[in-house]
């Protein structure tokens, strides 16, 4: 991987441990600003509103005016609000926090953007699995530093911490990925203007279409874990405690195997490995099915790890992968926005359905994931269709060993070959795509 993704790492790491107003912003506008459960479900969902739209908009922002920018003047933006957000009137927090969260959004983007342009193709899977992996520890970190930051202070220093990690962050990114080469001249679409917009790049490549429809339904129910689980835990008889220690058994096999997957399956067709990721998340809710209690509790969340370590990384890379030159940012905006999307949806849409029909919660996300998962894979043998009718008569493609476990490999330049190195742009960070062995 580029060295800049390494040097990246720590600032994405002290970030994500300072990134803990989110968990705490709901018990915080109910407790010490005094507002009712109402008015502090107001303010979120407007939040999360800004959220889901930086996330949407930010990569392409960073097509047009620079990744490395659009990250600095979200971050700068992000980090003041957070800040000066304590000494804002209580009225004033509804205009002021769908901004924030807004610049929010658009540095994940942003930051998943600049990663795909520094690193070239057949590497990117270990590179965000890099980041996925440090960001993650920042937040195993985060949650009880924040508890004791709000108990042996104040919560009113929870914001101001997380601004100051944000700007830190900020002041590493603009160190460590210096503006120089093509900082001012995005690659250009082929007919020299803005391309085909983006239903036109998605009707070009259905898969990756597909893949962002499956994203959005599996991580609604993916989210699950946060939002209706912990009820459905304590409606049969399991404590806080129990939810908690639930919670960080997903947190530490993500720390432990997430890395040394993406090594050993860097190889293997990216379509193939994300639909086995879905299915195991359907196969993880399935289990609850056999009945309420700490085992079963285990193996969900077992299973729900080893899905998430699966498709989250590589639907990433693949999405950066198919990426057209000039919308490299867009495309990662798309990825993001589906994601940050399952964090807005599906606490209403769990919530909703449970209060009505808690039985058909879980048989109704088992369904939806392995359908979600099925339709990935079924998308994965008709792209090596495709390129099979495609290959012109008498040709015959290098050998390739087949993939063992997941079935044999992707014909060489197909759109599910892991291994083809396209040039793609430098933008503003002035690195040059690799050639990258095997």
């Amino acid at each position: 991987m580029p060295r800049a993704v390494w040097l990246l790492s720590p600032g994405v790491f002290v970030n994500a441990v300072s990134s803990f107003t989110f968990v705490f912003v709901f018990v915080y506008l109910t407790g010490p600003r005094g507002l009712s459960v109402t008015e502090a479900g107001l303010i979120t969902g407007i939040g999360g509103i800004g959220l889901v739209a930086g996330n949407f908009t930010g990569g392409g922002f960073g097509d047009r005016y620079g990744h490395r920018r659009v990250l600095l003047v979200a971050s700068a933006l992000a980090g003041g609000a957070l800040v000066l957000l304590p000494a804002l009137p209580t009225a004033v927090l509804y205009a002021a926090l769908p901004p924030a969260q807004y610049a929010l959004g658009a540095i994940r983007s942003a930051n998943a953007a600049l990663v795909a342009v520094i690193v070239p193709e057949g590497a990117r899977r270990q590179s965000f699995a890099v980041v996925r992996c440090v960001s993650n520890g920042g937040f195993t970190l985060g949650a009880p530093l924040g508890a004791l930051i709000a108990t042996g202070l104040s919560y009113d220093w929870l914001f101001v911490a997380d601004g100051v990690g944000i700007l830190a962050f900020a002041l590493w990114t603009a160190r460590v990925v210096p503006a120089r080469g093509a900082a001012n001249t995005p690659a250009a679409a082929p007919d020299g203007g803005l391309g085909r917009g983006v239903w036109g790049e998605l009707r070009a490549r259905p898969a990756v279409l597909a893949l962002l429809v499956a994203v959005l339904v599996v991580d609604v129910i993916y989210r699950q874990q946060y939002t209706t689980f912990p009820v459905y835990l304590a409606d049969h008889g399991l404590s806080t405690g129990a939810y908690g220690l639930i919670i960080a058994l997903n947190g530490a096999v993500i720390l432990v195997l997430e890395l040394p997957a993406a090594v050993a399956l860097r190889a293997r067709p990216p379509l193939r490995v994300i639909g086995v990721g879905l299915l195991l998340v359907g196969a993880g809710y399935g289990a609850l099915l056999l009945g309420a209690g700490i085992g079963t509790a285990v193996a969900m969340m077992l299973l729900l790890s080893l899905g998430e370590i699966l498709y989250k990384t590589t639907a990433t890379a693949y999405v950066a992968d198919q990426a057209p030159a000039h919308a490299i940012g867009l495309f990662q905006s798309l990825y993001a926005g589906v994601s940050a999307s399952g964090v807005v949806l599906g606490g209403p849409l769990g919530g909703a359905l449970y209060s009505a029909a808690p039985g058909l919660l879980w048989p109704l996300c088992a369904a939806l994931a392995a359908g979600a998962g099925g339709a990935v894979l079924w998308m994965s043998v008709r792209v090596a269709r495709e390129v099979r009718e495609a290959r012109p008569a008498g040709e015959v493609p290098a050998a390739r060993e087949p993939a063992p476990g997941l079935g044999p490999g992707p014909a060489p330049g197909s759109a599910e070959d892991p291994v083809r190195h396209d040039p793609r742009p430098a933008h503003e960070t002035g690195s040059r795509p690799r050639a990258v062995a095997g």
